[in-house]
């Protein structure tokens, strides 16, 4: 029986992991260094290294031929998903649903407000000493449209919350009732888009999402609307939105792009109206403590045969 659990923290700084002795586990550390801590095969628990790219989370996977959990430490599961088919039937596949909601959301809320408030527009004419004075769009009784909501997209409502927007209408893959109110499919988003605001982009990558926000999307956006995305930059077709920009028409703040990272050169840096931040949605000092604690958790549970939270798939099923 392999023991062995990838892990990218060193073990001593996961306050709550099984007893390794007691449980019978061998703690390997990994965070995506060019040696193996020790033979793939022997990996019966693979945490994925945090934000290093497709290339390395799924490195190992081919070689790990005893693999039972696959662990993100991400909501998305997109940069894993290119090594799944190499996995033996019956592999967990789990996401960090509860460690990055309230750093997306924060994020999510200081480039809406940024850009409205005219933010990017005072830092550079205090880089210039110019006096940049004037009105600028409040958040205040805007319609705010969330396209993704799952937990991320709920704890983005929860931060709109204060804002007195004039509403929040919320879009998932499908129909749903909140206590906050309806959930409207993907469908209705053609009947939804022309009265929103802001529209705030917090969904997964999938086939269905890739491409979401093309030229017809874009189109149907108001005039002055602005795009805030915190989901993956493929959910954007990038050559439309930049055809938006250039024409002044909407604006954008985007902590996601395609490609990315964004290369030097690439035209999305200088388009008009847009802001950018680079994927740092989940990069807070919130990560660490909630990440330890999901592990903890998750571990504490696979020694005992219990159910495993946030399994999204299972290999073979």
């Amino acid at each position: 029986m392999t023991t062995d659990v990838w892990l990218p923290f060193a073990p001593h700084e996961i306050q709550g992991l099984p007893e390794a002795s007691e449980a019978g586990l061998e703690y390997r550390f990994w965070d995506g260094g060019p040696e193996f801590p020790a033979d793939p095969a022997d990996c019966a628990f693979y945490v994925v290294p945090y934000m290093k790219g497709t290339e390395i989370a799924v490195r190992p996977l081919s070689a790990m031929t005893s693999l039972r959990v696959v662990q993100t430490l991400t909501a998305g599961i997109d940069h894993v998903e290119p090594g799944i088919p190499s996995l033996a039937p019956g592999v967990r596949l789990c996401n960090a649903r509860g460690v990055h909601e309230a750093s997306t959301a924060e994020l999510a809320l200081a480039l809406t407000l940024a850009s409205l408030r005219g933010i990017p527009r005072f830092v550079e004419g205090q880089r210039l000493e110019k006096w940049r004075s004037g009105f600028y769009p409040a958040l205040a009784d805007r319609s705010v449209l969330i396209v993704g909501y799952g937990s991320i997209g709920s704890a983005i409502e929860d931060r709109l919350a204060p804002f007195e927007c004039a509403r929040v209408a919320r879009v998932a893959r499908s129909a749903r009732a909140t206590e906050r109110g309806p959930v409207h499919p993907l469908a209705d988003l053609p009947s939804l888009l022309p009265d929103a605001d802001v529209v705030i982009l917090s969904t997964p990558l999938s086939e269905s999402t890739r491409g979401l926000v093309g030229a017809d999307f874009l189109a149907r956006m108001k005039d002055g609307a602005l795009l805030v995305n915190v989901a993956r930059g493929p959910v954007v077709d990038t050559k439309a939105l930049l055809a938006e920009l250039e024409s002044g028409r909407i604006t954008a703040a985007l902590d996601v792009t395609d490609p990315e990272p964004l290369p030097a050169g690439h035209p999305l840096w200088h388009a008009p109206g847009v802001l950018i931040s680079p994927h740092v949605g989940g990069s807070t000092s919130a990560f660490g403590p909630r990440a330890r604690r999901l592990l903890a958790a998750q571990l504490t549970k696979y020694v005992a045969g219990q159910p495993l939270d946030n399994v999204v798939l299972t290999t073979g099923s």
